[in-house]
């Protein structure tokens, strides 16, 4: 690997992505293993997600998650990741009372959990703490479309699919690059709206269920290794099938423990 391949990226690295029209992929970890693996593997963003709620923690959304879970999880990718830039999720409530909340609690990811920069859901209500955060030196990524932490709202729909909807979304990534988010995530939104936000603004977007249209995609890892189980969203494609692989692997030591099989000779100490 060569020197320029080693050193850490940093936000600038992101952004000079779309500036050279180099797609480029985001993925979730939440462990320090994964982490390692998708940083040796040269995945350049590593989000610590809220999603850790519904993927990790047994909850049914990311609304149960604290900013004790997050912190817990950042620190744990950040061991992991040595050249990745590390997005931290602010998770529900740390940030939607005030702005004093949100910038004390971002504060605390970075510092604390080693975060490279955050990650805020919302348009117009959050916009004011994008521009305070950026201006204090922590970076920020927004998230448009199909939000998770309003999901008790929203529901699990498309977003933008009519025109004052669309409209809305165009207008609201455009504020969060006014106000220094160095890259917006799109989620379950149109892929003819996605490509029209990609378009319009200077900064990297990151699509989940939003067509090939934008800078680059983020997956949930379980989602991409074929652990996850249940109904998954029709943007998700496996990229392998862990879960059988992980139920054979366990079967497989049950009866050699049931056997006697295991442990053999060379797993003995004398």
């Amino acid at each position: 690997m060569s020197a320029h391949l080693q050193r850490p990226l940093s936000i600038r690295d992101v952004q000079a992505y779309k500036e050279r029209g180099e797609r480029f992929a985001m993925l979730t970890a939440y462990d320090h293993p994964t982490a390692e693996i998708l940083d040796e593997a040269g995945v350049p963003i590593l989000l610590v997600g809220d999603s850790v709620g519904d993927n990790v923690l047994g909850y049914d959304s990311t609304v149960p998650v604290t900013m004790a879970d997050m912190l817990h999880h950042t620190r744990a990718v950040r061991r992991g990741a040595r050249r990745a830039v590390v997005v931290a999720d602010l998770p529900f409530m740390s940030y939607q009372v005030s702005v004093e909340d949100g910038v004390r609690n971002a504060g605390r990811l970075v510092k604390e959990g080693g975060a490279t920069a955050v990650k805020l859901e919302g348009a117009a209500r959050v916009v004011d703490l994008v521009a305070r955060l950026v201006a204090i030196g922590i970076p920020v990524m927004g998230h448009l479309g199909l939000t998770p932490q309003s999901v008790l709202q929203m529901g699990h729909r498309v977003q933008g699919r009519d025109e004052a909807g669309a409209e809305a979304i165009v207008a609201a990534a455009a504020a969060l690059a006014a106000a220094g988010a160095f890259a917006i995530v799109l989620e379950a939104v149109p892929a003819d709206l996605a490509r029209r936000v990609t378009q319009a603004v200077p900064i990297p977007t990151i699509g989940i269920g939003a067509g090939p249209g934008t800078d680059a995609q983020v997956m949930v890892i379980h989602d991409l290794l074929g652990v996850s189980s249940g109904r998954l969203p029709r943007f998700v494609k496996a990229y392998a099938d862990l879960r059988s692989t992980i139920t054979d692997a366990v079967k497989a030591y049950q009866a050699e423990v049931a056997s006697g099989d295991y442990p053999a000779a060379e797993h003995t100490y004398t």
